[in-house]
């Protein structure tokens, strides 16, 4: 057994370190499927009350409880940012929800996904049906397995309307530890259109984690000529046991210029039905609260090649 999977009398946990303070310990009633790819762990197991749940590497990615939460924070916000996206590129998003979520808009002619793990991919095809519903099939959908930094820097001037990046957080010697810099952002600024929108997961937004969330948001603040509207926002996702932060970098259009009754005419005429991120909803996530502000600004620096951020938590 992994030294993250033990038993007890009263059976079987999954812990999870989230700090040096904190470790949660996830109640498991039984292994579905389990697995190594090239790159890293999976384990896919039913608890309760969360439901069906997937690890990486024995750290909690999404359950069947509220994926829907953390996907449509994902991508939602951006998309109804954006009054037309039709071109769209998924960075990351093993679960194919963030594509799934995506290709709900019927504005949408075209969304690339590129995700580095072939064999993650092939798994989640089979075993986790309730995330992506079969889009992989979508004809507009094409996915790709490929390095997403060099994806984005070969397609410079290709014109995304849309850009979700759903990429594991940047840890020292894993693969994104470079798409989350100043350099990677400015690639991303060419590949998007003239009225682009960029949005990212940027970590925990809580007291006990902000600081990755602190230097990403700092790091495209500074980059006003690429992206004038920069807005931070997060969604309660209880599978984290926390609110988690998400970032849009916007060329032209501000999501806090958005009204209710725009943000509903929207997804009514784009046919999407959201249950997280509604017309009334939508707004508040964009309203951080007094300890994140703080934070921002006292842990947050400029995120560079030389200097990246490394989760260290």
């Amino acid at each position: 057994m992994s030294e993250k999977l033990f038993s007890q009398a009263t059976g079987m946990f999954i812990a999870e370190t989230h700090t040096d303070a904190v470790t949660w310990h996830f109640s498991v009633d039984k292994f579905l499927v389990e697995g190594r790819t090239q790159f890293q762990q999976y384990q896919i197991v039913d608890m309760p009350t969360f439901g069906k749940t997937l690890f990486l590497d024995y750290k909690i990615q999404s359950s069947l409880l509220d994926e829907y939460v953390y996907h449509e924070s994902m991508v939602q916000p951006a998309m109804i940012t954006h009054p037309n996206p039709k071109k769209v590129l998924v960075c990351g998003g093993g679960e194919g929800a963030t594509l799934w979520q995506a290709l709900q808009h019927s504005t949408v002619e075209s969304c690339d996904m590129v995700d580095l793990d072939e064999e993650l991919i092939d798994m989640v095809k089979v075993h986790m049906k309730e995330w992506h519903h079969d889009c992989f099939d979508d004809p507009r959908a094409t996915l790709v397995h490929q390095d997403a930094r060099k994806w984005v820097e070969d397609h410079a001037g290709h014109g995304y309307d849309v850009i979700l990046s759903d990429l594991p957080g940047p840890i020292e010697g894993g693969p994104a530890l470079y798409l989350y810099t100043k350099e990677y952002f400015q690639h991303v600024a060419k590949a998007l259109s003239d009225d682009g929108v960029f949005v990212l997961q940027s970590g925990a937004a809580n007291e006990t984690y902000p600081y990755c969330y602190a230097c990403v948001h700092e790091t495209l603040e500074s980059l006003k000529e690429e992206f004038p509207y920069v807005r931070g926002y997060y969604g309660l996702v209880t599978t984290f046991q926390m609110p988690w932060g998400f970032i849009i970098a916007s060329k032209k259009h501000d999501p806090l210029e958005l009204t209710s009754a725009e943000i509903e005419a929207r997804l009514t005429a784009r046919g999407v039905q959201n249950r997280y991120c509604t017309p009334r909803f939508m707004p508040s996530m964009f309203v951080l609260p007094e300890f994140l502000l703080r934070d921002i600004k006292k842990y947050g620096r400029i995120l560079t090649d030389a200097e990246p951020f490394i989760w260290d938590a």
